[in-house]
């Protein structure tokens, strides 16, 4: 394939990454095509290595994440970009961050399991917020009495949180414990900044959806 071809795809990438306000995985991409234009897998991924390297120096970039290619604003630039949002990003109890981060690490695992580590009844609301949020999904039952629902992360949650895969996430030999898991991940919920203004419209909905964050009456309790 010629370099003309080869812009030209890379420009069509581009336009509908910009236009999606979503990710976008690599057959998608190819479906933008005609049967008789339509670009081999391994051309797409070539284009793919081109529009990273055109967004060096630049103040996107082209991420990599679950559910597949986004362009984005890069984090360095968060705060400024920020400016031009009324609307501040929702903070979430350190109970919700917790139990949030205990299924990331602990997956599948049980509201009964997570309780028995930390230690604390975990509230319906949390669990409602982050199965409303599309964070976590049930994916069985505990074959033991009463058949618990068993919860893990979903598409959404890495996708949110910039990552491709679990294999992402931060060994836990290096985190010291639940608290600071809580706390890098609402940073990151704090620099996460969509590229298209339409995105963050649509972000702003599922929030109102989600219900207000309950007070932490739990940020007492000594995790070990």
């Amino acid at each position: 394939m010629n370099e003309e071809n080869l812009r030209k795809i890379q420009a069509i990438t581009e336009a509908a990454l910009l236009a999606a306000g979503k990710p976008m995985s690599l057959e998608q991409l190819r479906d933008l095509f005609t049967d008789d234009e339509r670009p081999a897998r391994q051309v797409m991924e070539h284009v793919l290595v081109l529009l990273e390297s055109a967004c060096e120096g630049r103040g996107f970039e082209l991420k990599k994440v679950a559910s597949g290619y986004r362009l984005q604003v890069r984090e360095e630039y968060a705060p400024w970009v920020s400016r031009m949002f009324e609307e501040k990003p929702q903070r979430y109890s350190r109970a919700l961050l917790e139990t949030l981060a205990l299924i990331a690490y602990r997956q599948p695992i049980t509201r009964g399991e997570i309780e028995d580590i930390r230690g604390v009844t975990v509230s319906s609301n949390i669990i409602r917020t982050l199965l409303e949020r599309e964070w976590v999904k049930v994916v069985g039952h505990r074959d033991v009495p009463g058949r618990p629902a068993m919860y893990a992360t979903t598409r959404q949650f890495l996708d949110y949180f910039n990552l491709s895969g679990l294999d992402q996430l931060p060994p836990l030999s290096e985190v010291r414990d639940l608290e600071e898991i809580g706390r890098e991940i609402e940073k990151n919920i704090q620099a996460e900044i969509e590229f298209e203004s339409s995105a963050a419209a649509d972000e702003n909905t599922d929030d109102e959806g989600a219900g207000q964050p309950e007070p932490d009456t739990e940020s007492n309790q000594t995790l070990h």
